[in-house]
């Protein structure tokens, strides 16, 4: 049995609920990949222009008070200002749960992301987070309008990587 249509526009719901939540789960994965890539444009392509990011409360697990992020391009530059050359990272996405409301968009993840200095991975930082993301419809994509991410348990030395 086919889905019903929307008389008024012709489009399947399920199918555009669908569409949405896995295009707003992929601004999370941009995030994730264009840090480990250290790629600008895919890392910038995460966030909306007034975007937030607070770190604030990981951080805070290890005693580090690091200010709000905030500006696509701001976000963007200081995070890979403080990993590039420095720093290897490998994040992995985990239990996206998205709620689409029309250009507007709440999601939960968890991330598990490895830091090892590049000059001696014996050094190293292993955290898993909690993300909770704010997203925005921006133009043909989801964008993070704010993101915020808590520790749940981290292994290794996080000042290091991060400072204190």
């Amino acid at each position: 049995m086919n889905a019903p249509m929307n008389a008024t526009t012709g489009h399947d719901p399920v199918a555009r609920d669908l569409k949405d939540r896995t295009e707003a789960a992929d601004a999370l994965y941009r995030f994730a990949l264009g840090q480990d890539l250290k790629d600008r444009e895919l890392l910038a392509s995460a966030f909306a222009e007034d975007a937030e990011l607070d770190f604030r409360p990981a951080a805070a697990k290890w005693g580090a008070h690091p200010p709000v992020m905030t500006g696509r391009w701001a976000i963007t530059d200081t995070i890979l200002k403080m990993f590039t050359g420095r720093v290897d990272t490998t994040h992995q996405v985990a239990n996206p749960r998205v709620a689409v409301e029309g250009d507007t968009a709440r999601m939960t993840a968890l991330v598990e992301a490895q830091h090892l200095l590049s000059d001696d991975h014996t050094v190293f930082a292993l955290l898993k987070n909690h993300y909770e993301v704010d997203l925005v419809r921006d133009g043909d994509r989801w964008a993070v309008r704010r993101m915020r991410i808590e520790n749940a348990w981290y292994t290794g030395d996080p000042t290091a990587i991060f400072g204190a």
